[in-house]
């Protein structure tokens, strides 16, 4: 049992973890699942900047998280976002708060600020994790996604990873972390 840092080779597991919330759920609000090649480039997209980690556990990958950037304006530089996938069988056994552990220790070293949960309203499980790890509410934005037939609002939830006055460089990319 480990966190790692994904590899483009364990993008078809995370796709697969992904999927039924995409089809089956108002937990992701997009309406059709990646093509393995959209997905691949998503990947490789985030991972030049920010750390995305797995669970694994005999060869198997049970769950992701990974930080991405929540607003895109230069000043919002020191601001993360994270999200967190788990297959069932992860679920309910403290996989997320160890992959959330060490995503927001690495976000930390990297010089990010807060860090950010968005959370759709259909998701109440994934907002009593986010506070029990020290998430607090900053904002809800009600009726702004229409899935399945349904309007469902979105959470936004915040944790500070790093406090100054002013930042003392920008943050960096996580290559330069784990070099």
């Amino acid at each position: 049992m480990s966190v790692r840092l994904a590899t483009e080779q364990d993008v078809p597991r995370i796709l697969e973890i992904y999927a039924p919330y995409v089809e089956n759920t108002a937990i992701s609000f997009e309406y059709t699942v990646p093509s393995l090649s959209e997905f691949t480039q998503r990947f490789l997209h985030i991972t030049a900047r920010f750390p995305w980690l797995v669970w694994e556990e005999d060869g198997r990958v049970l769950g992701y998280a990974y930080g991405s950037l929540p607003f895109e304006r230069a000043a919002y530089q020191w601001n993360a976002a994270a999200s967190i996938y788990l297959c069932p069988e992860a679920c309910g056994r403290g996989i997320g708060r160890k992959l959330y552990a060490a995503l927001e220790a690495l976000l930390q070293k990297q010089g990010y600020r807060k860090v950010y949960a968005v959370i759709t309203t259909a998701n109440e499980a994934s907002v009593a994790f986010h506070r029990a790890v020290g998430f607090r509410h900053t904002a809800t934005m009600p009726d702004c996604g229409y899935k399945f037939g349904k309007w469902y609002g979105t959470i936004w939830m915040e944790k500070e990873l790093n406090v100054w006055d002013a930042p003392p460089q920008a943050p960096i990319s996580i290559q330069q972390i784990t070099k």
